[in-house]
Formats: C-alpha cells, structure tokens, sequence
C-alpha cells in the first residue's frame, strides 16, 4: 500500500513555534507508523520561500528575500531533525525544480481550459506606487468584522480577496489604497462544485476528516464555488509561463500546494524512485496542517487534482484547531509564543512530542501552559513509564545479575499488549493520536501496577521461580511499549531498545531475544517545578 503523507509549508519568515509543531507532529507519528508496518511512506513537506511574509520581514531588515528565506529554511531544518521528524524529502518552493513543475501544472490547467485571463480591480497604493499582494493588505473581515489579511480571516475561516476588506490599511504604509483594473488569470474553481461536493459528503460519511475540515468545506460549498485569481503583481515567486505576462507570478492557491506534488517529483528524481503509486487512486493521502489551512487542501488542492487528472484526491485531512499561549492566542508580532529554537535548547524533544500529542487541539482549542507542560513529564513521562523501565531493569540488574529471565510470557499479558498494538494502530490510521497516545499510558500505568502486586522484592527471597516471571513479563511489557511509542516518542524508544538489545522493526507484539540488559540509566530527568515560574517570567519579558 503507498501511504502520501504531506505536511504543511511553514512561510520562512520566522522561526517556528509550538502552534506550528502541533498542527506538523502528526505527520511524523503517521509516517513512522506505517513504516513499522511495512507501508511504502513517502512524507514531504518544505519551507515556504516565496510568500509576501517573506518580502516584508526582508523590508523591515533592510536585506533581500533570500537571505531572509536562506536563515529560516536552515533554521527549519535544524528543529525538525532535533524534534525528529522523519521527512523523507523536506525542500523549499524557491527551487527551479518547484518552479519546473508548478509552471507545468499551470500551462495544463489553461491549455484544459481551467485557467482563464480576465480584467480584476486590484488594490494599489499610490504612496508606494505599487499593486500590493493580499498579504500587504489589512483591515477588517466584511462577515465577522474581525482584523483580517487580504487573503483571508483567522477568525471566521473566511477566505477573502483584498477589495473584501472594510477600511483596508497597506501594510508598507499604513494609507488607504485605491482599485485598479489589471489583467490576470484565473483558476476555474466553479467547473469543480459538483464533483467536491461529492468528494467531501463521502469524506464525511467515511469520518475520514476531521469534524472542522467537513463543516469549513460544506460551508463553502454551499456558499457556491468562486473562481479565484491564481496570478498577482508579487516581486518573487513563480513566474507565469506565458507570454507577456512573465513579471506577473503564480499565486499561492496554486503554487504553495502544488509543493506536495514537486517535492514527490524531487523524493523520485534524487532517489531514483517511481512516485507514480502515490499519486494513484489507490493510495492512501494524509494532509497535516492547522485549520486555517483547511480550504487549500479540501478545495483548492483537489482541485487543482483532478484538473491535471491526478487520481488521489486527499483522502485524511488531518486539520487541528488551534494551540493557545497560557490562555492567550499566539501572537508572533507581539512575541507571545513558545519559539521551538529556545525549548529544544532546554527541554528533551520526546517531552515536547509527549506534551504536544497528549494535550491536542484535535477537536477543540488546547492550550500550552508551563505548568501543565512540566507536570506532565514528570508525572507521566518520569513518573509512570520512565519509573516503571528503570525499576525493573535495576532490579534485574541487582538481582539475576543483568541476566533477562527467559520464560513463557503469560498468557494474559500477551493479551494485554495485542489489543494494545490493535487499539493504537486504529487511532494512528484515523488520526486520534491523543486517544492512541492516552491507551499506551493506560497500559504504562497497569504495568506499573502488575508490578507493585507481584512484589518482586519478596518473590526474589521467597519465590525466585515466580520473580522470574514477573520480570518476564515486565521485560516483555518494556519492550512492546518503547516499540509501541516509537512514533510518538522516537528518541526514549530507542534508548529503551538500546538498555534491553532489541531491533525490532513490525508492527507487532514480539518476544525479547536478549539475554541481557546494558547500560541502564533514567530515561528522564526530573524537571524541577521552580521552572514553571522562570518560564512564565521568560515569557512574559520577551514579550513587554
């Protein structure tokens, strides 16, 4: 079976924070799953290089896009491996390669006739002497009169044009700009109302979308299908391959999205691969991304899809809501944000995955809060699976010598961990990580138990027969649990494979071959709870 797992293309504008990785982690968790179970994966993503984001930090810096672009991408790259995402091709959109393959896909959309040129009003600031990209555009949402961007509202999901806007600001200059006509080209998104609707009511019946990403789309939808303008007046980015219009670039609905399909053609061309089985349809798709990124990918995408005549349509979108600050909404601009740099310099990376998985914004809004972050490694990850690991292998270090007690496993415990490689597996494939990430530690916890009641110091003196059994089982309980979390916690599994000398790789329960058990050390360090307070006063210092 051919598993496309895609990520969502983060602008490189800024360094990512804890929102981001929440929306991206599970992609990771997905990818690592089905390799364990043997799937073909292929999980891309990239940096976003060509975005208006990008064109104003490198204004306000006084440098060029690039070298704005150049710092995040490396930065990017630096903080996925350190929190140990597995992209099999992570890339940027400023590559000829993109450029190659997104102008390919625009010229068969206007040779099929969906891609048109037509007349538009278009903002533009006299002050600057300039037409101004959505994003340098800002006032407020004509639905819900919330502060939005030229292209869309955060706060009702709208997906807006610049003229949508009330009391529309430029971005460079704080002046009202005026309307101008310009040609530009447009992407036929109403040819495609009938067939998305079906697509989506399927979705919706199969539960294979998350509950936002059906009622954002059915609204869309019912609100009736609008071609969108798929050109702008932009200084970098992709450049329309047609004849008179080259300084005009291909906008986002088209070229940001289409990164999933270069970044495949990329994974094939260096790898010498054939990428054609994911981009059937008969291969499985998961898109992961925040939810107000569900139009691109539940329409836009798809559409752009079929249009090129490319059967796998997403089949998961995996689409959280969104990551709160201590209560408080994110904000980047006035630095209320956990930055993912300045956590991994102090934190392990499996307690970020931990905290980011179980605490979800899954179905509704979750919060980031120091205090819940703190308490939850120590109580769970420290306190209930670190604890449960350490004081097993200690004691058979202390008492057989290090030697791993070879008998049968009984039969009940077995059981216990089948199940649990069943109920966690369907989690993973339908996107309930928290629920998956919350069975595992229902079994931590029993394990822990099993071993208070066996009393494994009293059978050692009274019962070695039945000491070796419990230590049987406790191995076999550690072994199948780091295996287990290895997609959500990658670095502490394979320390714990490491201590008892395992190299399992299915997806299923196994037996411990080793005899023995090396190199025992805490899996975690205890986080001391004054850091709760020196995190909120970091917080709240950065962001005076």
């Amino acid at each position: 079976m051919s598993i496309f797992i895609g990520g969502a293309w983060v602008y490189a504008n800024g360094s990512l924070h804890v929102g981001h990785i929440s929306s991206l982690l599970p992609g990771d968790i997905l990818a690592r799953y089905y390799r364990l179970k043997g799937e073909r994966v292929l999980y891309v993503s990239g940096s976003d290089c060509n975005g208006t984001p990008i064109t104003i930090r490198a204004k306000q810096e006084e440098v060029s896009p690039k070298e704005i672009a150049d710092r995040y991408h490396k930065e990017f790259e630096e903080c996925f491996s350190r929190l140990g995402f597995s992209y099999d091709t992570y890339t940027r959109t400023d590559t000829a390669h993109h450029h190659k393959i997104v102008q390919e896909i625009f010229l068969e959309l206007l040779e099929k006739g969906l891609i048109y040129k037509k007349e538009m009003q278009q903002t533009y600031c006299q002050y600057d002497e300039q037409f101004l990209p959505d994003r340098y555009v800002e006032g407020n949402c004509p639905h819900c009169g919330a502060n939005a961007r030229g292209d869309q509202c955060d706060a009702c999901s709208s997906v807006l044009e610049p003229l949508d806007l009330l009391d529309r600001k430029c971005k460079i200059c704080g002046k009202s700009p005026t309307a101008r006509l310009t040609e530009h080209f447009y992407f036929s998104l109403s040819f495609f109302q009938n067939l998305l609707e079906n697509y989506t009511q399927e979705a919706g019946i199969r539960h294979l979308w998350r509950e936002n990403a059906i009622s954002l789309t059915s609204r869309y939808l019912k609100e009736g299908l609008q071609d969108r303008a798929v050109s702008r007046d932009l200084p970098i980015g992709v450049s329309v391959p047609v004849e008179g219009y080259e300084d005009k670039k291909i906008y986002v609905w088209i070229e940001a999205v289409s990164g999933y399909y270069t970044a495949s053609r990329l994974w094939a061309n260096e790898t010498n691969h054939d990428d054609s089985t994911f981009w059937d349809s008969s291969a499985i798709s998961y898109y992961v991304h925040g939810k107000d990124n569900i139009p691109f990918h539940s329409i836009i995408w798809p559409a752009i899809l079929a249009g090129i005549e490319k059967e796998a349509l997403p089949t998961h979108i995996v689409s959280n809501e969104y990551l709160t600050l201590e209560k408080r909404k994110l904000s980047t601009s006035k630095n209320w944000a956990v930055w993912v740099p300045d956590i991994l310099e102090r934190y392990d990376p499996d307690s970020i995955r931990y905290f980011l998985t179980i605490n979800a914004p899954e179905s509704r809004d979750a919060d980031f809060s120091w205090k819940e972050f703190i308490y939850s490694h120590n109580s769970e990850l420290l306190g209930a699976y670190g604890n449960f690991i350490n004081r097993t292998l200690k004691f058979i270090e202390k008492s057989f010598d290090g030697a791993i007690p070879n008998m049968l496993i009984t039969s009940a415990v077995q059981e216990k961990v089948n199940q649990l490689y069943i109920e966690t597996g369907r989690c993973i494939e339908t996107a309930y990580f928290k629920e998956g990430l919350e069975k595992i530690f229902e079994v931590v916890r029993f394990s822990n138990k099993y071993f208070d009641e066996q009393q494994p110091w009293i059978q050692i003196k009274d019962d070695r027969e039945a000491c070796k059994q419990t230590m049987a089982d406790c191995v076999y309980f550690i072994a199948n649990l780091a295996h287990i979390l290895t997609p959500f916690l990658p670095f502490s599994s394979r320390k714990v494979k490491e201590m008892i000398n395992i190299t399992e790789t299915g997806w299923r329960p196994f037996l411990v071959q080793s005899q023995q058990v090396t190199n025992v050390e805490p899996l975690f360090e205890r986080i001391e709870p004054t850091r709760i307070q020196e995190e909120l006063d970091r917080l709240s210092s950065q962001s005076d």
